[in-house]
């Protein structure tokens, strides 16, 4: 029932909302499920803008608009076929839009916006062309409501919010609280005010700022701390602030985690009619173009006038439309008195004023829906109070003709008819089909890329469709789960625009798929658009880009931040060699013993599921068929070695022989609770025999202490609910690679416990427990006295018996978002029980899927917004715009909101042979290798009659030779740092064909370039006419 929300049912559907629920969160998403919003207007922007509030969960939506579809409406209006024009935009937009979540009503209000129905609703948006007076009128008579109010024309923009006189944002950024561990509490007497100064541990920063409110928990001596209300900070540097007086309290011993406290703010919106003359309400965005957003500031208040007077638009490219817009710019600016009005931005406003950018209504659209869903659940901090975009670097230079009565002729009023032409002839490669990959092909199908006779778009997804992509995935529907993304996409957009030529691939994009896009594949292209969702991808596909001199459109989000990037080939940096993360990787020593975050804890019971369930039914499935697993196994290195094959052996004797093997479910739960035994109460004790509670390092400190926290061993309680889930989830998996079937049912399960034989445990003084990860790699390297052991093993594993007897195991791969497979029941347990063990708080289901399933928080706005951009430059590159000044980069952070356009950077220079190239250097000369030898390489990585030998290239210049590789030596200098031989080699085949497709890459130019990444790519080789020996 459509009716019935979520939220009436006291519930939010985790699967489907998987990913915004980290954006947003459950309180949120509950005050959102209790709104009813009106969308006015079903144009292009009014249909993104009701897309993406209808994907985010509230309660109903209604879409009003009183007019009938026209050709224009094709232009951006993805939900509008051919068949529906003449037909009410609202009434025929209702069946695609009801579909895209089921959990929110949309209604149809065909008839004209009155007070009646505006009084029904909490959050209204109005799109399109509505005259100024009627929305004044409207904001008198809404001043109590929270509204949001959107005007947009063409290829210039503007968003205007007005929340009340009185708003209440309940969290301003969305971000975690800040957290940190304390490493000591010191009262400065010193000081009069006798302020306490925490000192936090130098692990990382702690995050806080001046004013921010903090909680403390777990402080051991001064517990007074714990106990007292959110407390008001001083920031005094990155790993220390000061709190209030805190001489009277007891002093402090050890421990305690502090914890940032959200604090709600008020703010206030002036209605429209004064927010009209505040240009201190005007948000910037591209700092470039302040003086063209004040003009355009007036400009759309003079084209409301423009139509109310004439009753219609300025016509395209019409000279006496623009100077009358021009005029009344130049009537309201005696009243403003700007000093610097922006004409031209006037003149192309009324020029395209026609028009109807699909690009332009993506990203105004994401943004203006995320100011509702702002509205709808007080969470970040709305746009105060406009917000005017632009995109004029796109339009043509030259003047062209129009065309009408076709899907385009919203975007022909723009930019010609010509320009069309060009768009349909591209042929484009579009790498995922995810959430940005389909907003990019809706507006591939809107703008009619690929749409003609010549034009081609290839699209690869190697992923099939899941529950939780259909929360900002808007192309697929219930129905497509399981099906590859790519077809599925593919089939959608063929459906908006029937013209579309597009091919759907499977293939993931690396090494091995090289075959299938090769240099062929790529030299038929005119550009490639990136809608990946790892650095690792981006960077090989950019690397692909930069090797065959392939425009790149990239873009990117996380939750609210979005991210575009145009690369240009000569012009522009490239996306660049992706930044290492292992800074972020946590100690194995840390992990193993010291824990102090939860993300510790979860990353140790991630390592304990794949250790558990799947590398060791690996491993005895590898021995099993490969009669040189053992030998291979020895060989690296005994301490790795022993360790594998003993987990083998036991993983194939069972129980009774002194293995581990089960043979009923009843083994599988007694293996569990033994090793529940071995986690929370046996490692630990043993920990603690090595380092006691009043351990004291050599330099008298205490050893626990900072961020080494002191456990204690945990007692098994079979009606504690976190120690019962843990036994389920355990059994239950055990049992599973295994293949005997297990039980929910927590009373036979118990029954089972009572006859569980647990091993006595006593701590042994020859255990050795590491401090430092160096302190492991260093006790590898020593010579262990494992080979007695390690032949013992041998001898068990070559028994003829075992493997006879021995049945295959099945392994299991870790996935988060089913929830009856047991394993995030085993993930949440595992770790909040080693949580307990180390007094860290607990995370919940949710947070700890987050965390182990390496969740990307995702929401449609973002989305929406980014692909628009995308898009933009997409114009700029087809047209073939050559001023980097055309171009920009953007990044985005809606919830604050915070958006932030520039113009591209340059590539890095650096000097091969004295000659200044790139650094993606398309152009090399080579000039010592004599004056007839001044050879040019260019990226067409076409080599001719490699076939009988090998290219070498020296100083002396080129000669054949009869090996199997390509050499090239050349002498490079960067700045003061000298010179520098280097020499690249690549394998060429031996093939009998006389034209050979080869890339000669270049891909170290050793230290000279400051380990930038560099190609240099070989064409079609002229020979010059001489004799070569």
């Amino acid at each position: 029932d459509c009716e019935c929300n979520m939220t009436e049912k006291g519930e939010i559907d985790e699967g489907f909302y998987s990913r915004q629920l980290y954006v947003l969160g459950h309180e949120a998403m509950h005050r959102m499920g209790t709104v009813n919003v009106l969308i006015a207007g079903m144009r292009g922007l009014g249909v993104e803008i009701a897309k993406n509030v209808i994907l985010s969960g509230v309660k109903s939506v209604t879409v009003q608009d009183e007019c009938q579809a026209v050709w224009t409406d094709l232009s951006s209006q993805f939900f509008l076929k051919e068949s529906h024009l003449g037909q009410n935009r609202a009434t025929c937009s209702l069946q695609q839009l009801s579909a895209l979540n089921p959990h929110v009503r949309v209604l149809a209000h065909p008839g004209p916006l009155d007070e009646d129905l505006i009084l029904q609703f909490q959050v209204l948006n109005f799109s399109g062309q509505d005259k100024l007076s009627k929305k004044l009128r409207l904001n008198l008579f809404n001043n109590a409501l929270k509204k949001e109010v959107k005007t947009l024309w063409f290829i210039c923009s503007q968003l205007f919010c007005d929340f009340g006189e009185e708003f209440e944002v309940l969290d301003q950024d969305g971000e975690m609280p800040a957290s940190a561990m304390i490493q000591s509490v010191v009262n400065m007497t010193l000081f009069q005010a006798n302020p306490g100064v925490v000192f936090c541990t130098d692990d990382r920063k702690h995050g806080f700022s001046d004013g921010s409110k903090v909680f403390f928990s777990q402080v051991q001596g001064m517990t007074e701390l714990n106990s007292i209300s959110p407390v008001e900070i001083k920031v005094r540097d990155s790993y220390s602030f000061s709190i209030g007086d805190t001489s009277a309290f007891s002093t402090y011993e050890r421990g305690g985690v502090v914890t940032e406290v959200k604090q709600p703010c008020m703010l206030t919106f002036k209605p429209l009619s004064e927010a009209l003359l505040d240009y201190q309400l005007l948000k910037m965005n591209d700092y470039g173009k302040i003086s063209r957003h004040k003009t355009l500031h007036l400009a759309f208040q003079a084209l409301h006038g423009f139509v109310k007077k004439e009753q219609r638009l300025p016509r395209p490219r019409s000279q006496s439309d623009a100077d009358a817009l021009l005029a009344i710019v130049g009537e309201l600016n005696t009243v403003t008195q700007l000093e610097q009005l922006d004409e031209a931005a006037v003149r192309s406003l009324s020029y395209t004023a026609q028009g109807d950018l699909a690009p332009i209504n993506a990203f105004i659209g994401g943004l203006a829906a995320q100011e509702v869903i702002k509205a709808c659940s007080r969470k970040f901090t709305p746009l105060q109070q406009w917000l005017y975009f632009d995109a004029l670097e796109c339009l043509p230079e030259d003047e062209d003709h129009l065309a009408e009565c076709t899907r385009y002729d919203g975007q022909i009023a723009v930019f010609g008819s010509a320009f069309q032409e060009k768009l349909e002839m591209q042929k484009y490669f579009l790498v995922g089909a995810g959430a940005i990959g389909c907003e990019l092909l809706k507006n591939f199908a809107l703008i009619g890329l690929s749409a003609g006779e010549e034009g081609h778009i290839t699209v690869t997804d190697m992923d099939f469709i899941e529950k939780s992509n259909l929360n900002r995935q808007f192309l697929f529907r219930s129905q497509d789960i399981g099906k590859p993304k790519s077809d599925v996409a593919a089939k959608a957009v063929r459906e908006m625009n029937p013209r579309m030529k597009i091919t759907a691939h499977q293939n993931r994009l690396d090494a091995d798929s090289e075959g299938v896009y090769d240099y062929n594949f790529f030299k038929g292209l005119n550009g490639v658009a990136a809608a990946l969702d790892n650095v690792e991808a981006r960077v090989y596909l950019d690397g692909r880009c930069i090797q065959h001199q392939k425009p790149l459109l990239e873009g990117g989000t996380l939750g609210c931040q979005g991210h575009t990037l145009a690369v240009v080939p000569h012009l522009t940096e490239s996306y660049g060699p992706g930044t290492s993360s292992s800074n972020e990787a946590i100690p194995l020593c840390t992990l193993k013993n010291f824990p102090h975050r939860i993300e510790h804890t979860l990353q140790w019971a991630r390592d304990q599921f794949e250790g558990l369930f799947k590398q060791t039914p690996e491993n005895v499935n590898l021995f099993l068929r490969d009669e040189g697993f053992v030998e291979r196994t020895l060989g690296l290195g005994d301490a790795e070695a022993l360790e594998t094959l003993a987990g083998v052996w036991s993983s194939l004797k069972d129980m009774g022989s002194g293995g581990q093997r089960p043979t009923s479910w009843e083994d599988c739960v007694s293996w569990a609770r033994c090793k529940w035994e071995t986690l929370y109460n046996n490692d630990i004790r043993q920990l603690l025999h090595c380092f006691p509670p009043e351990e004291v390092t050599s330099a008298g400190l205490p050893f626990w202490s900072g961020s080494k926290r002191c456990p204690h061993p945990l007692t098994f309680d079979p009606n504690n609910n976190t120690h019962m889930g843990y036994v389920e989830a355990a059994a239950n998996l055990y049992g599973l690679i295994y293949r005997i079937e297990g039980t929910r049912d927590w009373a036979a399960i118990r029954n089972i416990l009572e006859n569980v034989q647990v091993p006595s445990f006593t701590p042994k003084s020859s255990v050795k427990i590491h401090l430092t990860d160096e302190e492991m790699d260093e006790e590898k390297e020593k010579e262990r006295d494992d080979a007695a052991q390690l032949e013992e093993l041998k001898g068990k594993l070559a028994s003829p018996s075992l493997k006879s007897s021995a049945m295959r195991m099945y392994p299991t791969n870790f996935e988060k978002d089913d929830d009856s497979n047991f394993h995030m029941d085993y993930i949440v347990a595992a770790s909040n029980l080693r949580a307990e063990n180390y007094d860290i708080p607990a995370a919940d289901r949710h947070q700890s899927k987050r965390i182990a399933g390496r969740i990307i928080p995702a929401i449609a706005t973002t989305t929406a917004a980014v692909a628009g951009l995308m898009c933009l430059e997409l114009y700029k590159l087809v047209q073939g715009h050559q001023k980097i000044s055309s171009y920009r980069t953007t990044y985005m952070y809606l919830a604050i909101p915070h958006i932030v356009l520039s113009q591209p950077c340059r590539p890095q220079h650096f000097e091969v042979s004295n000659i200044s190239i790139h650094l993606q250097p398309f152009l090399v000369t080579v000039s010592d290798c004599g004056g007839y030898m001044d050879t040019i390489y260019k990226g067409f990585s076409h080599i001719q009659d490699l076939s009988r030998g090998a290219l070498r290239q020296c100083r002396s210049g080129f000669r054949f030779g009869y090996r199997q590789k390509c050499c090239s030596c050349i002498k490079g200098c960067c700045n003061d740092r000298g010179s520098c031989d280097f020499l690249c080699s690549t394998e060429v085949p031996g093939v009998p064909s006389s034209l050979l497709t080869k890339t000669l890459v270049f891909s170290q130019l050793l230290s000279v370039i400051r380990s930038a990444k560099v190609f240099a790519h070989t064409s079609k080789i002229c020979w010059p006419k001489h004799n070569i020996a």
